[in-house]
């Protein structure tokens, strides 16, 4: 892969937002396909996802590992690589995909519930307003920093009944690869002790992007969600 040359922020911006956007299209294609459904494994799964990447985008490169957890699995953090399961008739299940599509990074999360517990519907409808709200807090503050936004998060996902199932919520993304940040997981992260703008440089002298990842999780019914996509992009309405 060659090296990826942009002149400008805003084309940054717009790249990302183009990555993103392929991101979404790919999850719209699973759920009509019906890919996630009861009889078939998490590990089948994602390698369906996976091809059908390739064969709609001809994406070959993922900056992490391709994730597909259903039932207690759920309750997971991602460093964490539990067994194949088979996906149940009342599961929940979600998918962490973090494709590059030419030379770009999307870090794209959702949540999907089949069978009707209540409970699991409600945690996936608390994913996406939780995420309006945090972003919504975001935006309303230029100098917010990352330790800022993670306690503001914390208190909406107790409000709403849930806890945190990781030890942050969010990290920066770009070109790939993007800054690294194993090594710190801190600055490069929303997270305690992250006291730097959001808004700011990177090492590079090119602006942060960050994602708002949220993986909640209900520890008494033995399951979790997760939802993931760019904090600070934002994707305008299709013209009418």
């Amino acid at each position: 892969m060659g090296e990826v040359e942009v002149v400008t922020e805003s084309e940054r911006a717009a790249r990302l937002l183009a990555a993103e956007a392929g991101a979404m299209e790919l999850f719209a294609e699973v759920e009509r396909r019906g890919l996630i459904a009861a009889g078939r494994r998490d590990r089948q799964v994602s390698d369906e996802i996976r091809d059908l990447a390739g064969s709609m985008f001809g994406v070959r490169t993922y900056w992490h590992k391709r994730i597909v957890r259903s039932g207690p699995h759920t309750l997971q953090p991602y460093k964490e690589n539990p067994p194949d399961r088979v996906i149940e008739a009342d599961d929940i299940v979600f998918a962490d995909f973090g494709p590059v599509f030419d030379g770009w990074e999307a870090d794209f999360g959702r949540t999907f519930v089949l069978g009707d517990d209540p409970v699991k519907h409600r945690l996936n409808a608390d994913l996406a307003t939780i995420f309006a709200a945090g972003q919504r807090f975001f935006l309303d503050r230029p100098d917010i920093t990352g330790e800022q936004l993670f306690t503001h998060v914390r208190q909406l996902v107790a409000d709403a009944g849930w806890e945190i199932g990781i030890p942050h919520t969010g990290h920066t993304l770009g070109e790939f690869p993007h800054e690294r940040i194993e090594g710190d997981k801190v600055t490069y992260y929303i997270t305690p002790g992250s006291d730097q703008p959001l808004r700011r440089a990177d090492a590079a002298g090119r602006a942060c992007h960050w994602i708002l990842e949220l993986h909640l999780v209900d520890r008494e019914h033995g399951f979790g969600g997760f939802y993931e996509q760019l904090l600070d992009l934002q994707h305008r309405p299709a013209a009418r």
